[in-house]
C-alpha cells in the first residue's frame, strides 16, 4: 500500500512538473522573444558614439537592452490581456496564449507585474534616469494599448516614438547625447514600418475592422502613399546623416553605407508588396536571406568605419 501511495505521489509530482514547465513555456511565449530584436535600437548610441571598446559603456549598453526586453515584454503581455477577444478573430494571433486559452489571464497579470518591476530594476541599475525613460516608454505603450491604439495614424506615430525612446535610452545609459539626425531615422523607419502593417491588415485580414477598429480610418492607397513617403523620407535623412551629422563629421565614409540601406528598405517594400510581407516585421526580417544579409553587412560596415581607432 506504501509503495502504491509513493507512485501515485510520484506521478501527482511529476504532473505538476509538467503543468509547471508548461505555463512557463506559454508566458515565454506570450513575452514575444522574436520582437526583441526591435531593441537593438537601444545599441545605436554605442556604436554611433565609438564607444565599442569601451568595457563600461557596453555593459550598460547590454543592462539597458535586457531592460527593454523585459520592459516590453511586460507590455505585451497587457496588451494581449486588453486584446484577448479581438485576437481571437484574427487567423495568427488566435494563437497567442491568451488568447488561445493556453496561459490563464492571472498568471498573465502578475508575470507581466513581474516583468515591469524585474526591467525597471535592471534599468535603475544602469542609471536612475534611464529607469525614467523605461518607465515613460511603458506609459506611452500602456496609452497605446489600452486607447490612442484606436485613433489613425497617432496609432502608427505612438509606435514610432516608442523606437525614439529606446535610441534614447540607449544614449542616456552610456551617457552620451545621441544625434537628432539619428533620432529623426529611427521616428521615421519606425512610421514606414508601422505603416506597412498596418497595410498588410487591411489589404490581407478577412475582417480586418473587427480585428482594429482604427483601420475603417484608412484606405488602401493611403496607406499605400504612407508607406511610399516615410520609406523615401526615411533613405534621405539616413543620407543626410551620414554627411552632416557632427559625430560623423571625421568618418565620410560612412555614406557608402546609404546603397545598403536603400536596398534593404527597396527589398522590404518588394516583400511587402508581393508576398504579402509587413505584418510582423522581426518575421520578415529573420526569415528573408537578402533583407538579413543587408542589415548584417550594414551593421559589420558601421562597425567597421565607426570603431575607436585612438
Amino acid at each position: 500500500m506504501g509503495e502504491r501511495a509513493h507512485g501515485i505521489s510520484w506521478l501527482s509530482d511529476t504532473a505538476m512538473r509538467g503543468v509547471a514547465a508548461g505555463r512557463a513555456a506559454s508566458v515565454l511565449r506570450a513575452m514575444r522573444p522574436l520582437q526583441w530584436v526591435k531593441n537593438a535600437v537601444v545599441l545605436a548610441a554605442l556604436v554611433f558614439a565609438a564607444r565599442l571598446d569601451d568595457p563600461a559603456s557596453a555593459v550598460s549598453a547590454l543592462g539597458a537592452v535586457i531592460s527593454f526586453c523585459l520592459v516590453s515584454s511586460a507590455v505585451y503581455l497587457l496588451n494581449d490581456l486588453h486584446d484577448v477577444d479581438a485576437d481571437r478573430l484574427h487567423p495568427e494571433k488566435r494563437t497567442r496564449p491568451i488568447a488561445s486559452g493556453e496561459l490563464p489571464p492571472a498568471l498573465a497579470a502578475v508575470s507581466a507585474a513581474a516583468l515591469l518591476a524585474t526591467g525597471l530594476t535592471v534599468a535603475w541599475a544602469v542609471r536612475p534616469v534611464f529607469a525614467a525613460i523605461c518607465v515613460a516608454y511603458a506609459a506611452l505603450m500602456a496609452g497605446y494599448s489600452y486607447r490612442l491604439k484606436s485613433v489613425a495614424i497617432v496609432d502608427v506615430a505612438i509606435i514610432a516614438v516608442g523606437f525614439v525612446l529606446r535610441a534614447v535610452g540607449g544614449g542616456v545609459a552610456i551617457d552620451v547625447t545621441i544625434s537628432n539626425w539619428l533620432l529623426m531615422c529611427t521616428f521615421l523607419l519606425a512610421l514606414f514600418l508601422g505603416f506597412g502593417k498596418r497595410r498588410q491588415e487591411f489589404a490581407h485580414l478577412p475582417d480586418a475592422v473587427a480585428h482594429r477598429r482604427n483601420l475603417q480610418h484608412y484606405t488602401l492607397p493611403l496607406l499605400d502613399q504612407l508607406v511610399a513617403a516615410s520609406a523615401a523620407a526615411t533613405l534621405v535623412a539616413y543620407a543626410l546623416y551620414t554627411v552632416e551629422a557632427r559625430n560623423l563629421a571625421g568618418q565620410r565614409a560612412m555614406v557608402l553605407t546609404v546603397p545598403i540601406v536603400a536596398f534593404a528598405l527597396a527589398r522590404y517594400l518588394y516583400l511587402m508588396r508581393r508576398h504579402g510581407g509587413g505584418g510582423s516585421p522581426e518575421r520578415v526580417l529573420v526569415s528573408d536571406r537578402p533583407l538579413l544579409a543587408a542589415v548584417a553587412v550594414w551593421g559589420a560596415v558601421c562597425i567597421v568605419l565607426l570603431w575607436p581607432t585612438g
